[in-house]
């Protein structure tokens, strides 16, 4: 029987101003949809933001203000697309596979929201499911590794890193799809699972290392930010959400 981690699903990811998914905005994103025989279909957009982008940024992705004026389009247009293509695919039982999923997630709907645009939860109904996080999945299946888990460490660590040039949006898709049928193929139970039942032992794993990681952060008095413990939209999100559906008090 052919596996479910072929396809259908659909990639996602960005590239940012910055770090902090509740203020910075996206540069550009990517969608690669694959199907159920491996074949994948790209498509990505460069945004003109509207504000500029710090140089520590463009370090990181190479892409500059006159980039994004000279060829971006307007965030609430691309936006619009994303997050439909993202809500078709979901209504059809296809899982979203994203690297660090609660970020590129909650930038999304953050961006979406200050563009006066109904977010992914509210088009759902629903926060978004399922998801595919490869970081979760690594963090759960290879506890104790030492070393980082960016994207290029687990490219590293799974013999996928040949030939990779990372940091624009459609390759690292590329490479968390491939991350991720690799983690299939060295950890079968996973695909013992549907993708909705991944989903939910996700959130479990994710929330025992997210409890872990700050027990030791604690214990070593580290003064570095605490990890959330909710996933795959974080608590913050979820609380102003909940916060702005809220009726005001008479």
């Amino acid at each position: 029987m052919a596996s479910w981690v072929n396809g259908p699903m659909l990639g996602f990811d960005t590239e940012t101003t910055g770090v902090d998914p509740s203020t910075d905005r996206i540069l550009t994103a990517a969608l690669v949809h694959q199907d159920a025989d491996g074949n994948r279909k790209v498509r990505t957009w460069l945004i003109n933001p509207g504000v500029d982008i710090p140089a520590s940024s463009t370090e990181i992705h190479g892409i500059t203000n006159e980039q994004v004026q000279a060829d971006g389009v307007d965030p609430a247009q691309a936006l619009e697309e994303i997050a439909s293509i993202i809500v078709k695919a979901q209504r059809a039982g296809m899982p979203v596979v994203a690297y660090n999923a609660s970020f590129d997630l909650a930038i999304l709907e953050c961006e979406l929201a200050r563009h006066g645009l109904p977010t992914v939860t509210e088009r759902l109904g629903h926060t978004p499911f399922p998801v595919i996080d490869p970081l979760v999945i690594d963090r759960h299946c290879v506890k104790y590794r030492r070393g980082r888990r960016r994207l290029g460490d687990l490219l590293g660590y799974y013999g996928l890193a040949e030939g990779r040039d990372l940091h624009a949006a459609d390759v690292d898709v590329a490479a968390t799809l491939d991350i991720l049928a690799a983690q299939v193929a060295a950890f079968p139970a996973i695909d013992t699972v549907t993708p909705q039942r991944l989903h939910e032992a996700q959130v479990e794993a994710y929330r025992e290392w997210a409890v872990g990681y700050n027990q030791w952060c604690d214990e070593k008095g580290l003064d570095v930010p605490r990890a959330d413990l909710m996933w795959p939209l974080p608590s913050w999100y979820l609380q102003r959400r909940q916060a702005a559906e809220s009726p005001v008090a008479s």
